[in-house]
């Protein structure tokens, strides 16, 4: 595959995870820390915000990957 279109691919698919691991993470909030104290939001919304980049590191990594030259 091109490297060019790996890295659009890429790009397109981090920005679906953005989007809907950012949606999941508030929906999932929403629903079943509305009665806990503010720092169980704190560290729900800290580790969460942290949590998104290791798959998206992966995708990166992929993207990276040299083209095949057959």
């Amino acid at each position: 595959m091109p490297v060019r279109l790996r890295k659009l691919i890429g790009t397109v698919l981090i920005i679906i995870l953005v989007i809907v691991y950012a949606l999941a993470a508030v929906t999932f909030a929403s629903l079943l820390l509305g009665t806990s104290p503010w720092w169980v939001h704190l560290l729900y919304f800290f580790f969460t915000g942290l949590l998104w980049i290791l798959p998206a590191m992966l995708i990166i990594k992929w993207m990276e990957k040299p083209a095949n030259n057959r």
